[in-house]
């Protein structure tokens, strides 16, 4: 029987979907943003700074899952700007230094203009 995972301190859905399931002995991350959950807004100017709130926001919702980062298997990012490549992979290998697969993308867009999406899939404490 699959859980559904919701937590507080990480952004609301913004759409008909959970912020993550638990499934067996994994858990699925939806793509975080980097929305505060504060104030539900996007705070963080540039690619750095939105990356780090988006890292705080999966760290949330892996802890309400009973997962944290050193138990990621697979991430896979989007970015808005493939320029930000770099950037993107100092702030990320912060929070995943068990480095997961992970596949990374430039797409065209993203909700709310942002620059950059993660989502995990982990696996859960027994």
């Amino acid at each position: 029987m699959n859980k559904t995972v919701h937590t507080d301190t990480a952004p609301a859905a913004i759409g008909p979907y959970s912020q993550a399931v638990v499934a067996g002995d994994l858990v699925f991350t939806s793509g975080q943003i980097p929305i505060d959950p504060a104030t539900n807004t996007v705070e963080a100017q540039g690619i750095e700074a939105q990356t780090h709130q988006v890292m705080r926001n999966l760290g949330e919702v892996l802890k309400a899952a009973g997962s944290g980062y050193d138990r990621a298997v697979k991430t896979t990012c989007f970015l808005a700007d493939i320029a930000d490549f770099a950037a993107f992979n100092a702030v990320y290998a912060q929070y995943f230094t068990s480095n997961p697969a992970r596949s990374c993308v430039a797409v065209k867009a993203l909700p709310k203009g942002v620059l950059v999406e993660v989502e995990v899939v982990a696996t859960v404490n027994p």
